[in-house]
Formats: structure tokens, C-alpha cells, sequence
């Protein structure tokens, strides 16, 4: 298992609380976004798609402390743009440290290594850096538009493990993915000695530039999880509840919690949740009670949920349902005691993806240019 005793713990008992008061609507995560800016433009990005006076704004330290400390959530996680492009990040980690919140800071780590170097953070259970890598490093490279990143980025990690950091990688995964060569990849991070992995498939932000590249069917989207999450190696650790990996793979069925990983940005708390922008409001409080919740989830009929299967809407459904009940408790520990989930046809499945050619451009859904003779007879 790739969650520290001491994180589960607190997840656990916090959970327990929550439902002990009645509270429905608690927040499990909070998606804290100190700024947009990124050294990185993604072609499956919809957080770096703003003006560049957008992009020059950032949250202070004091407007995160007071968002972690309104939202109360035992976790926060920091993404962007790039959480190390922000020049008061040491100071808003330190803070939320302080606090006691598990904190992951989301970082593409090009500048991990040049500031860990110079002394920016120090080792803590709490702080983790959650690296994000799309694959090995042709489909890294390809997916975040620039040769040489995957390299940069095992340089940052493999000195974040030395120095005895948290360190995770978090891997989106999009429509024509190869599950073999993911598999591969597993391996490698592995190798590396992070403490854990995370995967998710991709969802179709309205700004991102390339569209097509997106998990769009959720049938398609459980088979190739199927695929990929059978007949685990053990040696493979994932930084994720066992529950949203089997919800992936088809094998449960969950609504989403839209209010479970609430966001918080330079334009306030966002509405309904980290993937949606329906709006904005000033208060945690207003977030929670004023948003109308019916509205949102499969389940609401809304278009823009049908094929969701993003960690940010069921990640705390699945832990809703492992600490809130016996029964779900109970599949937990089964998950946890039984991680190769053996399955002959999933095998079938992956020797089939083996003969089949795939490359980085058909994950992406980019249409390769066309060769110079074709250009000319188009003329």
C-alpha cells in the first residue's frame, strides 16, 4: 500500500467524524491553486488557457492558510500551473505543515532538483511531492509538448527520494493509451523508489487546446482500466484508494461527490468542483450551501458528468465508502490483502495490445502531418 498508517489513520478517523455529525457535504481534499502560470503548456491543459494578467496573479500565504482553515480538510493538494513558479511557496507549505494537513504539492519537476538544491523545503510526513509524469519518456515528452522534461523530472525525483522526501507520481492517461507500455512505466517509477503512484484518465476541460486526446467513454475507459489494473506486479504501489482503482476497472459502481475536493484559486472557491467552472463564491461556507448539488453527478442527467470518471469526483466517494461502512471496510481490506486481481481475459486483452503499434501521437489524438508529395498534390 502506498498511504502512510499515519494518513489513513487521520483520513479514517476524520471520515468517521464526519459521519457521526451528519455532515454530508465534507470536503475531503482541498484542490488549493496558488496560480495558473506554468513553465509548461500542455496540450491537454485547461488551467494555463488564461490571459496574461491572469496568469501574473497568484494567492498569498495568508489566503491559502485561511482557505485550508475554512475548509478544515485533512489533505490539500497544490496544483496550478507550477506550484514552484510561485516565489512564496516555501512559506505556504511551511504553513499548511504547520496545520497538520497532508500536503501534496503537484509539480512537474523542472525546477525540483535546482530548488531542493538550494535548501527550499525540508523532509516531512506530511508534505509529498506529487510528481505529475504522462508515461515513459516518449510519451512523457510528447504529452507535455517539450523533449528532455521526463529526464529533468527523474533527475528532481530520484534526489527528492535521496533527501528522504514523500515523493508520488500522478499519471493522466488518455484515449488510445497503450496499456503495456504504461505497465513498462509502472516499472520504472518504481525502480525509482517512489512510495506510490496514481493514474487517472483525462477529462475534457472546455479550454484545453487538443479536444480529441480525452477518455471520452466511460464503457471504453473501465475496459482499458480492466486492462491495465489486472494481474498487477506486487512490487507496484498506488497512493490511491483501492476502491476508485477497482471503480476504474468496472468492478464498482459510485456516484460522484462534487463537493469532496473543492477548489480554491485566485478567483475564490470554485463551483462545483475542480473540473467544472460554474461560477465562483467568496466563502467555503457559501460554496457548500448555496450550490445547488442535485445538479451535478451522473446520476443529475448533466452531459458535462455522464462520462467522468475523474479521481477528484470519486476518489472521496471511494473512501466514503471504505470508512463508512462495515461492508465497504471489509472490500478494502480484501483489495489490500489481494492486489494482483488475476484475470485471464484482461491477460488476453493485454497480449493482444502487445502486437498492436502504438506511439505517443495516436495517444494524444493528433493527426500526424502529411508527407511533402501529398501537401504538393493537394495544390
Amino acid at each position: 500500500m502506498g498511504v502512510p498508517i499515519s494518513q489513513m489513520w487521520t483520513v479514517a478517523s476524520y471520515i468517521v467524524k464526519q459521519k457521526l455529525r451528519g455532515n454530508k457535504h465534507y470536503p475531503l481534499v482541498l484542490m488549493l491553486e496558488p496560480l495558473f502560470r506554468c513553465n509548461l503548456a500542455c496540450a491537454g491543459c485547461g488551467k494555463i488557457q488564461y490571459p496574461a494578467h491572469i496568469l501574473k496573479r497568484v494567492l498569498t500565504p495568508e489566503q491559502c492558510w485561511k482557505a485550508a482553515d475554512e475548509c478544515g480538510a485533512p489533505m490539500v493538494s497544490i496544483p496550478g500551473g507550477e506550484p514552484l513558479l510561485h516565489p512564496q511557496i516555501v512559506e505556504i507549505v511551511e504553513g499548511l505543515v504547520a496545520r497538520k494537513k497532508y500536503v501534496y504539492c503537484c509539480t512537474n519537476a523542472l525546477l525540483l532538483k535546482e530548488k531542493l538544491e538550494a535548501g527550499w523545503f525540508k523532509p516531512s510526513k506530511y508534505l509529498t511531492f506529487s510528481v505529475h509524469m504522462d508515461g515513459s519518456e516518449e510519451h512523457h515528452d510528447f504529452a507535455v509538448c517539450r523533449e528532455g522534461t521526463f529526464k529533468t523530472a527523474v533527475e528532481g525525483i530520484r534526489l527528492a527520494v535521496k533527501m528522504g522526501f514523500r515523493v508520488t507520481t500522478n499519471t493522466t492517461l488518455f484515449e488510445g493509451a497503450n496499456a503495456v507500455a504504461v505497465r513498462e512505466f509502472f516499472d520504472e517509477m518504481m525502480a525509482l523508489g517512489v512510495e506510490g503512484m496514481m493514474v487517472s484518465p483525462g477529462y475534457a476541460y472546455p479550454k484545453a487546446p487538443d479536444q480529441k486526446g480525452f477518455m471520452q467513454e466511460r464503457q471504453k475507459t473501465q475496459s482499458f482500466f480492466k486492462t491495465l489494473m489486472s494481474n498487477r506486479k506486487k512490487s507496484w504501489k498506488f497512493n490511491q484508494s483501492p476502491m476508485f482503482i477497482e471503480f476504474l476497472m468496472g468492478k464498482r459502481e459510485f456516484e460522484c461527490t462534487p463537493w469532496g475536493m473543492p477548489t480554491y484559486n485566485i478567483f475564490g472557491w470554485q463551483k462545483p468542483c475542480y473540473l467544472l467552472q460554474d461560477g465562483y463564491v467568496d466563502t467555503f461556507k457559501e460554496l457548500i450551501d448555496a450550490t445547488e448539488w442535485e445538479r451535478y453527478g451522473r446520476a443529475s442527467g448533466n452531459k458535462a458528468c455522464q462520462q467522468c470518471m475523474v479521481h477528484c469526483g470519486y476518489e472521496t466517494s471511494a473512501n466514503d465508502y471504505t470508512f463508512g461502512s462495515i461492508k465497504g471496510m471489509f472490500a478494502t481490506v480484501k483489495a489490500l490483502l489481494n492486489t494482483t486481481y488475476a484475470d485471464k481475459d484482461a491477460e488476453k486483452a493485454l497480449a493482444e495490445e502487445r502486437t498492436k503499434p502504438h506511439g505517443p501521437v495516436v495517444q494524444l489524438g493528433i493527426s500526424a502531418p502529411k508527407k511533402a508529395e501529398e501537401l504538393v498534390g493537394a495544390k
